[in-house]
This record gives structure tokens, C-alpha cells and sequence, in this order.
């Protein structure tokens, strides 16, 4: 297993799935993923955490309806100052969505727009030092960022969550950067222009890694969600872009 005490600042921290059926979602995702739920508290108004061989893994809270838009998954990214992040984010052109809030003990949280219209969150921990498993079956494997305004946006996160970045390819049908750690990669940047529809705006996508990924792909049906591109080989592993049982997009990886 890959544990995981602490993140470096401006990775991907904590994910969180903003569901219209709370009780569909956990059932989803307990079933395909193996996931438990912690029982909630009444202080949180409804939030509710998954778990992971016993680690949180992801949180999820119900929609609101004057939320226009699907049901989706958020990425946090970590920041040793929330406040001082939006205060950032916002000269540099965000849109403040949630400003920086203490979540008592557990630590501070944001919601920004950026200026390619990807919405991120920002999280500073405290107690609650976030997702405790990645890189391993039934965990998150991978973040990416695909976005229509790829210099702009990695200037954009660059400045405000000091990310260091390393090109992988830069031709014109494919422009990729990755995020790194030293030697640790913690996600990537995708150019969308050439491959996505324009309808969409720029978004962040999540990866759950399974050990059998045609196994997960029929389950997935099975549990009502559905496959938006059929399980392909890559470079990195087989992947499939799929939906959940209430419209949330996500994706599986099998290294």
C-alpha cells in the first residue's frame, strides 16, 4: 500500500463529490471501489467521508440546486496558507467561489475559479492532513488538468501554488506538462483545444487506479454508470473515461 502522511504544498491534496443522491453515489463508488463510509457528523452538515483501508480517501456532500451544472468531483490542492493562496489566486485573475473558512480543527478550505474556468480547491490542512492512500488499487493514481488555455493556466498555477513543472511534449497535436516533486510526479497539464469539445469548459479529471480495469469497466454498467470511451492501452497503463451513477465524470487506470 501507498500511504501517504502529508502532501507537498500545491499537490493534490483531497478530492471531494458534489452528488445529487448521496446515498446512489456512496453505493457506486462503495461497490466499485471498495470504499467504506465514516459514519457522519451531524456538525458537518451532511458531509461524509470515504474510506480507504481504514484512511480517508475523499469526501462528498449533496449538491445544491442553485449549483448549476452536473454532479462532479472537485480536486483541493495543498496550501500552507488558504488565505493567503485566494488572496493570490484572485490577483491573478480568479474568481473566488469560497472564500478561505476554517473546518474547525481539521483545517482551512477555498473554492476558486481560475482563469481557464477550472474550478480547484485549496486546502490547508490541520488534523485532517488529507486523502491517506494514492498510487495504489481502490486509491486516486493520477490528477490532470485539461484546459483550453494551457500557457496561461500553468503560469496561473505555477504563481499561485509554486508548482514546478517539467515539459513532456510540446507538439503542436499533443502539449503536455507534468507537475513534479523532485523526483515525484504529482499530476498533469493537458492542451484540451485539439481533442475536446469546446461546450466543455476546462476541468481537472481524476484517475482511481483498479487492479482489473475490464472487470471495473462492466461493473461500472452494472451499477448504472456508464463508459464514455471504450478501455485503451497508453504509455502509462490502460485507461477509460467513464460515468457514475449520477453523472459525475471520472476516470480508471490500471498500471
Amino acid at each position: 500500500m501507498t500511504r501517504r502522511i502529508d502532501a507537498p504544498l500545491g499537490a493534490p491534496v483531497w478530492i471531494e463529490l458534489s452528488t445529487s443522491d448521496i446515498k446512489a453515489s456512496h453505493a457506486f463508488y462503495s461497490a466499485l471501489l471498495g470504499w467504506e463510509i465514516e459514519p457522519s457528523d451531524s456538525k458537518f452538515g451532511g458531509y461524509v467521508n470515504f474510506l480507504h483501508d481504514g484512511e480517508r480517501i475523499a469526501g462528498s456532500n449533496r449538491r445544491r440546486e442553485s449549483h448549476p451544472g452536473p454532479d462532479s468531483w472537485l480536486v483541493y490542492l495543498a496550501s500552507s496558507d488558504c488565505a493567503a493562496t485566494v488572496a493570490s489566486a484572485e490577483k491573478a485573475g480568479a474568481q473566488v467561489i469560497v472564500p478561505a473558512t476554517p473546518v474547525l480543527d481539521m483545517g482551512f478550505m477555498a473554492a476558486i475559479i481560475a482563469p481557464d474556468q477550472s474550478v480547484v480547491g485549496v486546502w490547508q490542512p490541520g488534523t485532517h492532513r488529507g486523502f491517506g492512500h494514492i498510487d495504489e488499487p481502490g486509491a486516486p493514481g493520477w490528477f490532470e488538468l485539461h484546459t483550453f488555455d494551457y500557457d496561461n493556466a500553468l503560469a496561473f498555477y505555477r504563481t499561485v501554488f509554486g508548482w514546478t513543472t517539467d515539459v513532456m511534449t510540446d507538439s503542436p497535436e499533443f502539449r503536455y506538462t507534468r507537475v513534479v516533486d523532485g523526483e515525484t510526479q504529482l499530476g498533469g497539464v493537458i492542451d484540451a483545444t485539439p481533442h475536446m469539445a469546446p461546450e466543455f469548459p476546462s476541468h481537472w479529471e481524476i484517475y482511481f487506479e483498479v487492479e482489473d480495469i475490464d472487470a471495473a469497466s462492466k461493473k461500472i454498467v452494472e451499477l448504472g454508470g456508464q463508459s464514455i470511451t471504450p478501455v485503451h492501452d497508453s504509455p502509462f497503463g490502460r485507461l477509460g473515461l467513464f460515468v457514475d451513477n449520477t453523472g459525475a465524470i471520472f476516470k480508471l487506470m490500471q498500471r
